[in-house]
Protein backbone atom coordinates (compact mmCIF):
# COMPACT_ATOMS: atom_id res chain seq x y z
CA UNK A 1 0.00 0.00 0.00
CA UNK A 2 1.79 3.15 -1.17
CA UNK A 3 0.53 6.66 -0.46
CA UNK A 4 -1.12 6.72 -3.88
CA UNK A 5 -3.25 3.79 -2.75
CA UNK A 6 -4.32 5.05 0.67
CA UNK A 7 -5.81 8.25 1.98
CA UNK A 8 -5.27 9.56 5.48
CA UNK A 9 -8.05 11.53 7.15
CA UNK A 10 -7.98 13.49 10.40
CA UNK A 11 -11.38 14.56 11.80
CA UNK A 12 -11.48 16.54 15.02
CA UNK A 13 -13.24 18.67 17.59
CA UNK A 14 -10.92 20.82 19.70
CA UNK A 15 -11.01 23.60 22.27
CA UNK A 16 -10.45 26.00 19.38
CA UNK A 17 -13.79 25.37 17.72
CA UNK A 18 -16.03 24.14 20.54
CA UNK A 19 -16.39 25.11 24.25
CA UNK A 20 -14.46 22.81 26.57
CA UNK A 21 -17.57 21.94 28.57
CA UNK A 22 -19.20 20.63 25.36
CA UNK A 23 -16.29 18.42 24.28
CA UNK A 24 -17.51 15.68 26.59
CA UNK A 25 -20.58 15.22 24.39
CA UNK A 26 -18.37 14.39 21.41
CA UNK A 27 -15.98 12.17 23.38
CA UNK A 28 -16.03 8.37 23.36
CA UNK A 29 -16.69 6.38 26.53
CA UNK A 30 -14.73 3.39 25.16
CA UNK A 31 -11.98 4.57 22.81
CA UNK A 32 -10.97 1.12 21.54
CA UNK A 33 -14.58 0.11 20.87
CA UNK A 34 -15.17 3.41 19.05
CA UNK A 35 -12.07 2.87 16.90
CA UNK A 36 -13.34 -0.60 16.01
CA UNK A 37 -16.64 0.95 14.88
CA UNK A 38 -14.88 3.47 12.65
CA UNK A 39 -12.94 0.58 11.08
CA UNK A 40 -16.26 -0.87 9.93
CA UNK A 41 -16.65 2.04 7.50
CA UNK A 42 -16.15 0.92 3.92
CA UNK A 43 -12.43 0.71 3.00
CA UNK A 44 -11.23 2.03 6.40
CA UNK A 45 -8.29 -0.17 7.37
CA UNK A 46 -6.88 1.66 10.40
CA UNK A 47 -8.10 4.01 13.13
CA UNK A 48 -6.42 5.82 16.02
CA UNK A 49 -8.36 8.08 18.38
CA UNK A 50 -6.64 10.88 20.31
CA UNK A 51 -8.86 12.03 23.15
CA UNK A 52 -7.78 14.53 25.82
CA UNK A 53 -9.43 17.22 27.93
CA UNK A 54 -9.12 19.72 25.08
CA UNK A 55 -9.66 17.60 21.92
CA UNK A 56 -11.22 14.55 20.34
CA UNK A 57 -9.51 13.50 17.10
CA UNK A 58 -9.71 10.44 14.87
CA UNK A 59 -7.07 9.40 12.35
CA UNK A 60 -8.26 7.05 9.60
CA UNK A 61 -6.57 5.22 6.76
CA UNK A 62 -8.80 4.73 3.73
CA UNK A 63 -7.43 1.87 1.64
CA UNK A 64 -8.07 2.74 -2.00
CA UNK A 65 -6.94 -0.71 -3.14
CA UNK A 66 -9.84 -2.50 -1.50
CA UNK A 67 -13.31 -2.76 -2.94
CA UNK A 68 -13.76 -0.88 -6.19
CA UNK A 69 -10.79 1.39 -6.11
CA UNK A 70 -11.81 3.69 -9.02
CA UNK A 71 -15.05 4.53 -7.18
CA UNK A 72 -13.13 5.17 -3.96
CA UNK A 73 -11.19 7.92 -5.69
CA UNK A 74 -14.20 9.84 -6.94
CA UNK A 75 -15.42 13.01 -5.25
CA UNK A 76 -18.83 11.50 -4.49
CA UNK A 77 -17.13 8.52 -2.80
CA UNK A 78 -15.07 10.91 -0.66
CA UNK A 79 -18.28 12.60 0.40
CA UNK A 80 -19.79 9.22 1.23
CA UNK A 81 -16.84 8.36 3.52
CA UNK A 82 -17.16 11.69 5.34
CA UNK A 83 -20.88 11.09 5.79
CA UNK A 84 -20.13 7.65 7.23
CA UNK A 85 -17.58 9.17 9.62
CA UNK A 86 -20.17 11.67 10.84
CA UNK A 87 -22.92 9.04 11.13
CA UNK A 88 -20.63 6.71 13.08
CA UNK A 89 -19.49 9.52 15.38
CA UNK A 90 -23.07 10.58 16.08
CA UNK A 91 -24.16 6.98 16.71
CA UNK A 92 -21.48 6.62 19.41
CA UNK A 93 -22.62 9.66 21.40
CA UNK A 94 -25.81 11.06 22.88
CA UNK A 95 -25.99 14.43 21.14
CA UNK A 96 -28.67 17.07 21.25
CA UNK A 97 -30.50 17.78 18.00
CA UNK A 98 -28.76 21.15 17.62
CA UNK A 99 -25.36 19.48 17.77
CA UNK A 100 -26.44 16.88 15.20
CA UNK A 101 -27.83 19.54 12.85
CA UNK A 102 -24.57 21.54 13.06
CA UNK A 103 -22.22 18.55 13.24
CA UNK A 104 -20.73 18.94 9.76
CA UNK A 105 -20.25 22.67 10.32
CA UNK A 106 -18.30 22.13 13.54
CA UNK A 107 -16.25 19.04 12.70
CA UNK A 108 -12.82 19.83 11.20
CA UNK A 109 -11.64 17.53 8.40
CA UNK A 110 -8.03 17.41 7.18
CA UNK A 111 -6.21 15.13 4.76
CA UNK A 112 -2.69 14.41 3.53
CA UNK A 113 0.08 16.84 4.45
CA UNK A 114 -2.19 18.78 6.82
CA UNK A 115 -2.56 15.63 8.92
CA UNK A 116 1.23 15.29 9.26
CA UNK A 117 1.49 18.98 10.18
CA UNK A 118 -1.25 18.69 12.81
CA UNK A 119 0.28 15.61 14.42
CA UNK A 120 3.69 17.28 14.64
CA UNK A 121 2.13 20.41 16.12
CA UNK A 122 0.42 18.21 18.69
CA UNK A 123 3.62 16.35 19.57
CA UNK A 124 5.47 19.65 20.02
CA UNK A 125 2.71 21.12 22.19
CA UNK A 126 1.75 23.95 19.84
CA UNK A 127 -1.92 22.93 19.85
CA UNK A 128 -2.24 22.58 23.62
CA UNK A 129 -4.32 24.97 25.75
CA UNK A 130 -1.03 25.79 27.48
CA UNK A 131 1.61 25.90 24.74
CA UNK A 132 4.49 23.51 25.34
CA UNK A 133 2.78 21.26 27.90
CA UNK A 134 4.36 17.80 27.84
CA UNK A 135 1.15 15.96 28.73
CA UNK A 136 0.03 15.78 25.10
CA UNK A 137 3.19 13.92 24.07
CA UNK A 138 2.56 11.33 26.79
CA UNK A 139 -1.08 11.10 25.70
CA UNK A 140 -0.08 10.49 22.06
CA UNK A 141 2.21 7.67 23.19
CA UNK A 142 -0.59 6.16 25.26
CA UNK A 143 -3.15 6.42 22.44
CA UNK A 144 -0.98 4.74 19.77
CA UNK A 145 0.09 2.08 22.27
CA UNK A 146 -3.56 1.33 23.02
CA UNK A 147 -4.40 1.23 19.30
CA UNK A 148 -1.56 -1.23 18.67
CA UNK A 149 -2.72 -3.40 21.56
CA UNK A 150 -6.29 -3.59 20.27
CA UNK A 151 -5.13 -3.80 16.63
CA UNK A 152 -7.17 -0.82 15.42
CA UNK A 153 -4.02 0.76 14.00
CA UNK A 154 -1.71 -0.76 11.40
CA UNK A 155 1.57 -0.19 9.62
CA UNK A 156 0.61 3.25 8.26
CA UNK A 157 -0.62 4.93 11.45
CA UNK A 158 1.92 3.07 13.59
CA UNK A 159 4.69 4.47 11.41
CA UNK A 160 3.17 7.95 11.33
CA UNK A 161 2.63 8.24 15.09
CA UNK A 162 5.98 6.69 16.01
CA UNK A 163 7.76 9.06 13.61
CA UNK A 164 5.92 12.19 14.79
CA UNK A 165 6.44 11.30 18.46
CA UNK A 166 10.18 10.78 17.83
CA UNK A 167 10.53 14.03 15.85
CA UNK A 168 8.39 15.94 18.33
CA UNK A 169 10.58 14.72 21.20
CA UNK A 170 13.72 15.83 19.34
CA UNK A 171 12.27 19.30 18.67
CA UNK A 172 11.17 19.67 22.28
CA UNK A 173 14.61 18.69 23.54
CA UNK A 174 16.34 21.03 21.07
CA UNK A 175 14.19 24.08 21.89
CA UNK A 176 13.26 23.48 25.53
CA UNK A 177 9.63 24.41 24.79
CA UNK A 178 8.39 22.07 27.52
CA UNK A 179 10.75 23.17 30.28
CA UNK A 180 9.27 24.83 33.38
CA UNK A 181 5.86 25.32 31.76
CA UNK A 182 3.70 27.27 34.21
CA UNK A 183 0.09 28.21 33.54
CA UNK A 184 -2.22 30.65 35.28
CA UNK A 185 -3.85 27.61 36.86
CA UNK A 186 -0.52 26.33 38.22
CA UNK A 187 0.32 29.71 39.76
CA UNK A 188 -3.19 30.12 41.22
CA UNK A 189 -3.07 26.72 42.94
CA UNK A 190 0.44 27.43 44.21
CA UNK A 191 -0.71 30.74 45.71
CA UNK A 192 -3.59 28.95 47.44
CA UNK A 193 -1.15 26.40 48.86
CA UNK A 194 1.15 29.13 50.16
CA UNK A 195 -1.62 31.27 51.66
CA UNK A 196 -4.02 28.83 53.28
CA UNK A 197 -2.61 25.40 52.53
CA UNK A 198 -4.59 22.68 50.76
CA UNK A 199 -5.44 19.30 52.20
CA UNK A 200 -8.31 16.82 52.14
CA UNK A 201 -10.22 18.86 54.72
CA UNK A 202 -10.25 22.01 52.59
CA UNK A 203 -13.35 22.62 50.47
CA UNK A 204 -12.51 24.06 47.05
CA UNK A 205 -14.90 25.66 44.58
CA UNK A 206 -14.12 26.38 40.93
CA UNK A 207 -16.44 28.85 39.21
CA UNK A 208 -16.29 28.65 35.41
CA UNK A 209 -16.01 26.11 32.59
CA UNK A 210 -13.80 27.85 30.01
CA UNK A 211 -10.08 27.59 29.21
CA UNK A 212 -8.96 29.48 32.33
CA UNK A 213 -11.07 27.17 34.50
CA UNK A 214 -9.65 24.16 32.64
CA UNK A 215 -6.13 25.25 33.57
CA UNK A 216 -7.07 25.50 37.24
CA UNK A 217 -8.80 22.10 37.10
CA UNK A 218 -5.72 20.49 35.54
CA UNK A 219 -3.48 22.02 38.21
CA UNK A 220 -5.79 20.76 40.97
CA UNK A 221 -5.95 17.29 39.43
CA UNK A 222 -2.18 17.16 39.10
CA UNK A 223 -1.88 17.76 42.85
CA UNK A 224 -4.68 15.32 43.65
CA UNK A 225 -6.99 17.97 45.15
CA UNK A 226 -10.74 17.37 45.02
CA UNK A 227 -13.02 20.29 44.15
CA UNK A 228 -16.54 21.28 43.17
CA UNK A 229 -17.27 23.08 39.93
CA UNK A 230 -20.13 25.37 39.00
CA UNK A 231 -21.31 27.46 36.08
CA UNK A 232 -24.41 29.38 35.08
CA UNK A 233 -25.99 26.09 34.01
CA UNK A 234 -25.65 22.66 35.60
CA UNK A 235 -25.31 21.14 32.14
CA UNK A 236 -22.06 23.05 31.57
CA UNK A 237 -20.67 22.09 34.96
CA UNK A 238 -21.54 18.44 34.37
CA UNK A 239 -19.94 18.37 30.91
CA UNK A 240 -16.82 20.09 32.25
CA UNK A 241 -16.50 17.71 35.22
CA UNK A 242 -16.76 14.62 33.01
CA UNK A 243 -13.74 15.80 31.07
CA UNK A 244 -11.69 17.68 33.67
CA UNK A 245 -12.83 16.30 37.00
CA UNK A 246 -14.54 17.95 39.93
CA UNK A 247 -18.04 17.48 41.32
CA UNK A 248 -20.68 19.58 39.54
CA UNK A 249 -22.86 21.82 41.69
CA UNK A 250 -25.85 23.92 40.64
CA UNK A 251 -25.03 27.64 40.64
CA UNK A 252 -28.20 28.46 42.60
CA UNK A 253 -26.89 26.29 45.45
CA UNK A 254 -23.52 28.04 45.66
CA UNK A 255 -24.40 31.14 47.66
CA UNK A 256 -26.65 29.54 50.33
CA UNK A 257 -23.73 27.22 51.15
CA UNK A 258 -20.88 29.59 50.41
CA UNK A 259 -19.60 29.40 53.98
CA UNK A 260 -18.47 25.80 53.52
CA UNK A 261 -15.76 26.77 51.01
CA UNK A 262 -12.20 27.56 52.09
CA UNK A 263 -10.79 28.34 48.63
CA UNK A 264 -12.73 29.73 45.67
CA UNK A 265 -11.21 30.00 42.20
CA UNK A 266 -13.24 32.24 39.88
CA UNK A 267 -12.34 31.81 36.21
CA UNK A 268 -15.07 33.06 33.90
CA UNK A 269 -15.63 35.46 31.02
CA UNK A 270 -18.83 36.95 32.46
CA UNK A 271 -19.18 40.69 31.89
CA UNK A 272 -20.70 41.31 35.32
CA UNK A 273 -19.90 40.48 38.95
CA UNK A 274 -20.91 36.92 39.84
CA UNK A 275 -19.80 37.23 43.47
CA UNK A 276 -20.70 40.42 45.30
CA UNK A 277 -20.55 41.77 48.83
CA UNK A 278 -24.32 41.59 49.15
CA UNK A 279 -24.52 37.95 48.00
CA UNK A 280 -22.04 36.45 50.45
CA UNK A 281 -21.66 38.77 53.47
CA UNK A 282 -24.54 37.40 55.48
CA UNK A 283 -23.66 33.79 54.65
CA UNK A 284 -20.02 33.91 55.73
CA UNK A 285 -19.97 36.60 58.42
CA UNK A 286 -20.13 33.91 61.12
CA UNK A 287 -17.68 31.56 59.39
CA UNK A 288 -15.02 30.55 61.93
CA UNK A 289 -12.28 30.11 59.33
CA UNK A 290 -11.28 32.45 56.52
CA UNK A 291 -11.81 32.06 52.79
CA UNK A 292 -9.40 32.79 49.96
CA UNK A 293 -10.97 33.98 46.70
CA UNK A 294 -8.74 34.08 43.63
CA UNK A 295 -10.43 35.86 40.73
CA UNK A 296 -8.51 35.12 37.53
CA UNK A 297 -11.42 36.10 35.30
CA UNK A 298 -11.17 38.57 32.46
CA UNK A 299 -12.93 40.90 33.15
CA UNK A 300 -13.13 40.63 36.94
CA UNK A 301 -16.08 38.62 38.23
CA UNK A 302 -15.78 39.39 41.96
CA UNK A 303 -16.73 42.77 43.38
CA UNK A 304 -13.80 44.48 45.12
CA UNK A 305 -15.93 45.29 48.17
CA UNK A 306 -15.91 41.55 48.96
CA UNK A 307 -12.37 42.05 50.33
CA UNK A 308 -13.80 44.15 53.19
CA UNK A 309 -15.68 41.17 54.67
CA UNK A 310 -13.80 39.91 57.74
CA UNK A 311 -11.95 36.67 57.04
CA UNK A 312 -12.05 37.08 53.26
CA UNK A 313 -8.80 37.41 51.32
CA UNK A 314 -9.37 38.45 47.71
CA UNK A 315 -6.74 38.36 44.96
CA UNK A 316 -7.15 39.35 41.31
CA UNK A 317 -5.55 38.13 38.11
CA UNK A 318 -3.37 41.23 37.70
CA UNK A 319 -1.72 40.48 41.06
CA UNK A 320 -0.51 37.07 39.93
CA UNK A 321 -0.28 37.40 36.16
CA UNK A 322 3.27 38.79 35.96
CA UNK A 323 4.94 35.43 36.60
CA UNK A 324 2.64 33.68 34.12
CA UNK A 325 3.11 36.25 31.38
CA UNK A 326 6.89 36.07 31.64
CA UNK A 327 6.81 32.27 31.47
CA UNK A 328 4.39 32.38 28.53
CA UNK A 329 6.43 35.03 26.69
CA UNK A 330 9.56 32.87 26.87
CA UNK A 331 7.66 29.89 25.41
CA UNK A 332 5.84 31.89 22.73
CA UNK A 333 9.17 33.36 21.57
CA UNK A 334 10.20 29.80 20.70
CA UNK A 335 7.13 29.06 18.58
CA UNK A 336 8.41 30.59 15.29
CA UNK A 337 11.61 28.53 15.57
CA UNK A 338 9.61 25.36 16.22
CA UNK A 339 7.26 26.09 13.31
CA UNK A 340 10.29 26.36 11.00
CA UNK A 341 11.64 23.04 12.29
CA UNK A 342 8.25 21.40 11.78
CA UNK A 343 8.00 22.82 8.25
CA UNK A 344 11.28 21.10 7.38
CA UNK A 345 10.14 17.80 8.86
CA UNK A 346 6.75 17.58 7.12
CA UNK A 347 8.21 16.77 3.65
CA UNK A 348 10.47 14.16 5.27
CA UNK A 349 7.49 12.49 6.93
CA UNK A 350 5.55 12.69 3.67
CA UNK A 351 8.41 10.89 1.87
CA UNK A 352 8.55 8.32 4.68
CA UNK A 353 4.87 7.55 4.25
CA UNK A 354 5.35 7.10 0.51
CA UNK A 355 8.07 4.53 1.17
CA UNK A 356 6.02 2.62 3.68
CA UNK A 357 5.55 -0.42 1.45
CA UNK A 358 8.96 -0.36 -0.18
CA UNK A 359 10.77 -1.06 3.10
CA UNK A 360 8.91 -4.35 3.82
CA UNK A 361 9.52 -5.47 0.22
CA UNK A 362 13.27 -4.93 0.59
CA UNK A 363 13.46 -6.77 3.90
CA UNK A 364 11.30 -9.65 2.60
CA UNK A 365 13.48 -10.10 -0.50
CA UNK A 366 16.67 -10.07 1.56
CA UNK A 367 15.21 -12.59 4.02
CA UNK A 368 14.12 -14.97 1.23
CA UNK A 369 17.44 -14.76 -0.59
CA UNK A 370 19.37 -15.32 2.64
CA UNK A 371 17.28 -18.39 3.44
CA UNK A 372 18.09 -19.87 0.00
CA UNK A 373 21.77 -18.94 0.43
CA UNK A 374 22.02 -20.79 3.76
CA UNK A 375 20.30 -23.88 2.39
CA UNK A 376 22.56 -24.09 -0.68
CA UNK A 377 25.66 -23.34 1.41
CA UNK A 378 24.91 -26.32 3.66
CA UNK A 379 24.55 -28.59 0.61
CA UNK A 380 27.83 -27.35 -0.87
CA UNK A 381 29.79 -27.77 2.36
CA UNK A 382 28.40 -31.27 2.77
CA UNK A 383 29.47 -32.23 -0.78
CA UNK A 384 32.91 -30.74 -0.24
CA UNK A 385 33.25 -32.43 3.13
CA UNK A 386 34.77 -29.24 4.44
CA UNK A 387 35.35 -29.08 8.22
CA UNK A 388 37.92 -26.30 8.55
CA UNK A 389 36.17 -23.48 10.47
CA UNK A 390 38.25 -20.71 8.87
CA UNK A 391 37.54 -21.93 5.34
CA UNK A 392 33.83 -22.35 6.11
CA UNK A 393 33.73 -18.76 7.41
CA UNK A 394 35.42 -17.44 4.25
CA UNK A 395 32.99 -19.32 2.01
CA UNK A 396 30.01 -18.10 4.05
CA UNK A 397 31.11 -14.47 3.83
CA UNK A 398 31.63 -14.88 0.09
CA UNK A 399 28.07 -16.20 -0.40
CA UNK A 400 26.66 -13.35 1.70
CA UNK A 401 28.46 -10.74 -0.40
CA UNK A 402 27.31 -12.32 -3.66
CA UNK A 403 23.70 -12.61 -2.49
CA UNK A 404 23.55 -9.02 -1.24
CA UNK A 405 25.09 -7.73 -4.47
CA UNK A 406 22.52 -9.57 -6.57
CA UNK A 407 19.48 -8.21 -4.69
CA UNK A 408 20.77 -4.70 -3.97
CA UNK A 409 20.02 -3.27 -7.41
CA UNK A 410 16.35 -4.30 -7.78
CA UNK A 411 15.50 -3.52 -4.15
CA UNK A 412 17.09 -0.10 -4.44
CA UNK A 413 14.95 0.55 -7.52
CA UNK A 414 11.85 -0.50 -5.54
CA UNK A 415 12.58 2.13 -2.92
CA UNK A 416 13.31 4.79 -5.55
CA UNK A 417 10.08 3.95 -7.34
CA UNK A 418 8.14 4.57 -4.13
CA UNK A 419 9.71 8.04 -3.88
Amino acid sequence: MTEGNFKIINARFTHKNIPIHKLEKFSFKDISAAAAEFKKISDVSECVIVQTSSRVEIFLIINLETGESPDARRAEAKGLVLNQIQDTWISLNELEQWDIDHFDQTLEIHTGTNVYLNLLNLACGLESVVVGKKEILDELKEMISQAKEFKTSGKVLNKLFDTCIRVGTQIRDATGIGENVTSLGDISVKIAEENVGIDKKKHILLVGTGEAAARVAKALNKKGYSFEVTSMTLDRSTGFSKTLGGTPIDFKDVFPGFDKFDIVFVATTADYFLITYEKIKRVIENKKTGVLILDISDPRAVGEKVSTIPGVKLMFKDQIIELVEENERIRMDKVPEIEKMIAKEVPVIEATMKRIDAEPIVSDVLANVDAIRKKELEKALELLGETDENKIKIIEELTKTVAESIVSSPTKKAVEASD
